[in-house]
């Protein structure tokens, strides 16, 4: 269930908490004061989702949006021989827009693809920019779409968090990488998600987290020594 459709629940479970029932108690102090309290909550809930809304759009779209966990191949086929192919993955050119519109052309129909998610990033920093050209919202939003879609997605959590970090976003970064790294237990690990997620903490100096996910990436087979060999050269990494 998606973060709007939770917070509409709250939203629900407060009117119905301010039921029929309660509605002859409203000469009393007690029964305007609980008002007041539950108005102020359901405020608090929806101003931060109705911002992001906003801000970054519904997820609502003409085709999907589709879990890329779980989409068939047919679905996959459909968007990405259109509008992710791999010259538009390596960001060298659209095949009939913008690199920024073929990018968000895939997101809105899988807001967790990671590639493409990948790629966002990428272009992003290849045009020194926040919203690339023929993008619908700023690099960030794709994030937070993603997000909100897919909460439980290590992928997305680890790219979130990867993101973050390349743009110091210290704090935020930490609880994004925090969350990666538990959804990563729940689905046994992911040998190129847990080498990401070590570099991520690498970047951040939080040596001993990268450890931990370099021992996991490499148990899992992952093939190249890069992070092994940066923890080697601040004399972190225990064979």
């Amino acid at each position: 269930m998606g973060l709007e459709h939770r917070h509409a629940d709250a939203v629900r479970t407060a009117i119905g908490w301010l039921g029929v029932r309660h509605f002859h108690q409203s000469n009393s102090g007690g029964f305007v004061s609980r008002l007041r309290i539950m108005l102020g909550v359901c405020l608090t809930i929806l101003t931060p989702v109705a911002k992001a809304l906003d801000y970054c759009g519904e997820l609502a779209n003409a085709y999907g949006p589709f879990d890329y966990r779980t989409a068939t191949a047919a679905q996959k086929h459909l968007v990405e021989s259109a509008h992710f192919l791999p010259f538009i993955e390596q960001l060298q050119r659209g095949l009939s827009g913008s690199l920024g519109s073929e990018i968000d052309y895939t997101l809105r129909a899988f807001p967790n693809h990671p590639r493409a998610l990948m790629a966002m990033m990428k272009l992003g920093m290849k045009e020194n920019v926040r919203q690339p050209r023929g993008a619908l919202w700023p690099v960030e939003c794709y994030f937070d779409r993603a997000v909100r879609f897919a909460p439980d997605d290590p992928a997305v959590r680890t790219l979130y968090g990867v993101y973050l970090v390349k743009n110091g976003s210290r704090e935020a970064a930490a609880n994004e990488l925090k969350l990666a790294s538990d959804a990563l237990e729940k689905t046994g690990g992911d040998a190129n998600l847990n080498y990401n997620l070590g570099l991520a903490y690498f970047e951040m100096k939080d040596y001993d987290k990268a450890l931990e996910q370099a021992k996991k990436a490499y148990a899992l087979g992952f093939p190249l020594p890069g992070l092994r060999d940066k923890l080697k050269r601040v004399n972190k990494w225990e064979e």
